[in-house]
């Protein structure tokens, strides 16, 4: 599907075309209304829809799982970027590929063994993603970026919608831009938490690959415009 990584030659193709993958995230969506916005996302410039999936223990919070994922996988027409913020997501990496999920990121801080989550992921035919919590320094993911698709940095503490944008974050995208540069690597850097149009354009230039968008879309009065605005930051 269109916006998704390939390997080899294709990641670097499609990394030089400078293309800025916007994920929208259902979490923020009118769940009273969930075909509706599913609709509106379908009809828009978003690349992809993005699956916030809490248990309550990880995080303090829970949000939904496979009854919903089967919605989108019926009624979505864009690539599902699912984000698991559980403990022991190996249990359920297997049920994630059935039900439609094309990228699959797991939390460094959730898994231990993290290389053999990852090549499981790949197993079942989705992309890779690894998840690091504000207080989790990139360095940490170093050894497995050759392995991994994307790596999503938390802008905020994960577990609840509409929060503050944490400022950190900015020296760890440079960070971790600088790394890729370095030793050639094309994985994807995707910043969830707290993103909106004003701070978006000094993520995008720091080395920002894909933004995760949620309340600034849905509790927008034109979500169709907020995305096309998000979409001409390209």
């Amino acid at each position: 599907m269109a916006g998704i990584p390939e390997t080899g030659t294709e990641a670097r193709e499609d990394s030089e075309r400078k293309h800025m993958i916007l994920s929208a995230s259902i979490l923020s969506a009118d769940f009273g209304n969930l075909q509706r916005d599913i609709e509106l996302l379908n009809n828009s410039s978003v690349d992809w829809i993005h699956v916030d999936v809490m248990d309550g223990v990880f995080v303090p919070n829970i949000s939904y799982g496979f009854p919903v994922m089967k919605i989108l996988q019926e009624k979505a027409h864009k690539p599902l970027d699912a984000h698991l913020m559980i403990i022991d997501p190996d249990r359920y990496v297997q049920r994630f590929a059935e039900s439609g999920a094309n990228i699959l990121t797991v939390h460094y801080e959730a898994c231990s063994h993290l290389h053999r989550t990852i090549q499981y992921i790949k197993a079942n035919n989705m992309k890779a993603g690894v998840s690091v919590n504000p207080h989790t320094p990139v360095s940490v993911l170093y050894d497995i970026l050759e392995d991994v698709d994307l790596i999503l940095i938390m802008s905020v503490n994960p577990g609840f919608a509409a929060q503050k944008f944490i400022k950190r974050t900015y020296h760890k995208i440079s960070q971790l831009k600088e790394h890729l540069v370095k030793h050639d690597l094309k994985t994807i850097i995707q910043v969830d938490g707290g993103v909106n149009l004003e701070n978006a354009p000094e993520l995008i230039r720091l080395g920002c690959d894909s933004l995760v968008a949620g309340n600034s879309i849905f509790n927008s009065s034109d979500p169709i415009e907020t995305i096309r605005q998000f979409k001409s930051l390209n």
